[in-house]
């Protein structure tokens, strides 16, 4: 059965290689293209589709008719809501996996910053100020976490690492190795309260958009920080922007955003101890698309072998 890459147009970085297909073991036939014409006439004979969601939605809908699984080469797959374009029968997986390690990384450069006070030493170096802020170690503190599963997990690991006091925000409250204690959504206004650091990680889904509101955000302590690589939708974020410049919260870590990319003169560019990153925080050039490649080699082993495929994508609970 032919499988087909469909790379996304003027993004190198992250495209899947003939070589690199070969070289990891792809099945073969495979097509590869980067243009709607080659997407058009890969689909009239895939059984495997393995694309970026951003060739999907632009190349949608599409003919393909002995077509069995998509693979996507992201994790969180809200922009292709709502799924009534997916044929029946058609088994849709995505990437989750693929980057926690790099996720990590970021999670402690952010706690470290918040915690260090880096947001007002840049400020400060902007404006030609000599000003002292002093930072404070981050054990002890506690973090609650939004979101357990691969982004959220590895922001757990590096809090337990700190020796923070960390609490993971899931569905429901099943213990996760990587949390000292899991609570459920449904009793996070207990919870906020209690928590110097709130991290968001979880994925967009009509159940969590908009979920930390201008309400919840109030429920906070006082000089609290927020650190948000889930989505930009789950936050308010002109109620995050006027609680930071009014110094209600200490400072903040954003890498997602409503809209993206950030306008011209739009007001997060310019927000009170605001460090903004470009929805970068959990993609490594140098390993994703090689990692998406051996995470698909997995699903499909389990597909043809009948078995339940790890990363099957639930379009019911969006995730």
């Amino acid at each position: 059965m032919r499988t087909h890459v469909q790379n996304t147009p003027n993004d190198p970085e992250f495209a899947i290689s003939e070589d690199m297909w070969t070289r990891l073991g792809g099945p073969s036939p495979a097509s590869f293209a980067d243009d709607e014409a080659g997407f058009r006439a890969g689909m009239a004979e895939a059984a495997f589709l393995v694309t970026s969601t951003a060739a999907l939605s632009k190349y949608l809908p599409c003919d393909a008719p002995h077509l069995k699984m998509i693979f996507c080469t992201s994790a969180g797959l809200d922009r292709l809501a709502p799924f009534d374009w997916l044929p029946p029968g058609v088994a849709l997986v995505n990437n989750s996996g693929v980057h926690g390690a790099r996720a990590g990384e970021y999670a402690a450069m952010a706690l470290l910053m918040l915690a260090g006070k880096m947001p007002q030493m840049i400020a400060a170096q902007q404006a030609g100020r000599w000003e002292k802020h002093y930072g404070s170690v981050l054990a002890g503190r506690r973090i609650a976490v939004i979101g357990t599963g691969d982004l959220g997990a590895a922001a757990g690991r590096m809090a337990r690492a700190f020796g923070m006091r960390s609490v993971g925000v899931r569905t429901q409250a099943v213990p996760h190795p990587d949390f000292d204690e899991t609570v459920a959504v449904a009793d996070l206004d207990a919870v906020l309260p209690e928590v110097e650091f709130l991290f968001l990680a979880a994925p967009l889904t009509p159940r969590t958009q908009g979920m930390i509101d201008r309400r919840r955000l109030g429920l906070l302590p006082e000089g609290a920080f927020v650190i948000n690589y889930g989505r930009g939708a789950l936050i308010d974020q002109d109620a995050l922007c006027d609680m930071l410049d009014s110094g209600r919260l200490g400072g903040a870590v954003l890498d997602v955003f409503v809209p993206e990319p950030i306008p011209a003169g739009h007001r997060l560019w310019t927000t009170r101890n605001l460090v903004i990153t470009p929805h970068v925080a959990a993609d490594d050039p140098k390993t994703y698309a090689a990692d998406s490649v051996k995470l698909f080699l997995v699903n499909l082993a389990a597909f043809e072998a009948g078995k339940a495929m790890p990363n099957l994508f639930d379009i019911v609970r969006g995730y």
